[in-house]
């Protein structure tokens, strides 16, 4: 077994540790593309995985004003309470900063490896949530002065 198929099963092992399922299940997902030698799909994962992810995201975060059960009249007050604005200001500023991520991974992506060790510790130790890459990324290119 080669060392980039014991890193991945060691991050697996840590996603496991931890019950982190999330960090299992994607650690376990590219072994398996690696050991079945399914190599033709990582260039369509390099290029369409994370708007995937994004999509399936907003899906999961959209769902409760899609079913019904936030109403119209509830997204109306949040324009109303001083939480809800700040709520609102913080997105933006994630999303700023997630295109800022997102545009620095794209144009160095020596820093990818950082990042992803990063947000897998994060996920697999601290019990986070494996949505910090681009937004990592965007707040180290304020850090670094790049874009």
């Amino acid at each position: 077994m080669d060392y980039t198929s014991l890193l991945l099963l060691g991050l697996a092992g840590l996603g496991i540790i931890s019950s982190n399922s999330t960090v299992t299940i994607a650690m376990v997902a590219l072994l398996l593309v690696r050991l079945l030698g399914l190599h033709q799909v990582y260039p369509w994962l390099e290029k369409y995985g994370l708007t995937v992810g994004i999509i399936i995201l907003l899906v999961g975060v959209m769902t409760p004003l899609a079913s019904g059960r936030i109403s119209l009249q509830t997204v109306g007050q949040a324009f109303l309470h001083w939480k809800s604005l700040t709520a609102i200001g913080i997105g933006i500023l994630v999303a700023y900063l997630g295109g800022r991520g997102a545009a620095l991974i794209g144009s160095q992506p020596t820093i990818v490896a950082g990042l992803l060790i990063g947000t897998v510790i994060g996920v697999a130790v601290f019990k986070g949530v494996p949505v910090g890459p681009l937004i990592a990324a965007g707040i180290l290119s304020l850090i670094i002065g790049r874009m």
